[in-house]
């Protein structure tokens, strides 16, 4: 088992809760959809790894999402804590050290459900990379980043002064790190989705016949 704890930090994917941006176009249910398709895909690879824990940070009602039974099934496999925080940029920073507590103190890989193409192959390589450097990075096509990995749960603190969901947050967190004198391993690039205009490039890198793949045929996008 590779030594480290593998975060997932998401939403219930509650319809007006989840996916606003996608939701102004599809409207809120088929975001919803979509995202409790993505969420699912990235605990399913999540679960394929060989790590020796693995923690979800929730917010929002499961009892009130999209496919709100088949994730509280799939979380039974995952330490699950509350998300804390009055900003996205704190919960991320609360959510590494909550990680920590649950999982002991190790690396910790913390990933949002944005990009359901990720694999089980791909987490696993980032993890055994994370053992040799104090971070990895993921940046992502739209400017933000899709991974972040730290040997010490504290450098995740670098996150609260990083204003989140902008197309710089990417490069400002990456410089944020070095700047600190953090050994940063950059690592694949991927696209997540916030909008429409993301969504086909995320189908083409899914696998054929993924959750995601079927939730966006069945919307008609």
């Amino acid at each position: 088992m590779i030594p480290v704890t593998l975060l997932v930090v998401t939403k219930a994917p509650v319809p007006g809760f989840a996916k606003t941006r996608l939701a102004e176009t599809v409207g809120p249910q088929v975001a919803a959809d979509i995202a409790a398709a993505a969420l699912l895909d990235t605990l399913d690879a999540v679960a394929a790894v060989p790590v020796q824990a693995r923690v979800v940070a929730l917010t929002g009602n499961l009892d009130e999402a999209s496919s709100g039974p088949e994730i509280k099934r799939r979380l039974a496999d995952f330490t699950v804590v509350e998300q804390r925080g009055d900003d996205f940029a704190e919960r991320l920073a609360n959510a590494s050290a909550d990680a920590a507590a649950a999982g002991g103190a190790r690396p910790i890989l913390l990933i949002a459900s944005d990009s359901p193409q990720v694999t089980a192959g791909l987490l696993t390589e980032c993890a055994n990379t994370l053992l040799g450097v104090d971070a990895v990075f993921g940046l992502a096509r739209d400017g933000g980043w899709w991974l972040f990995g730290m040997a010490d749960a504290a450098t995740a603190e670098v996150l609260r002064a990083i204003p989140t969901s902008r197309s710089d947050t990417g490069a400002v967190t990456l410089s944020a790190l070095r700047d600190t004198g953090v050994d940063v391993r950059l690592v694949a690039e991927l696209s997540d989705v916030d909008t429409i205009d993301d969504v086909d490039g995320v189908r083409r890198a899914c696998v054929p016949g993924s959750r995601f793949v079927r939730a966006v045929r069945a919307a008609g996008i």
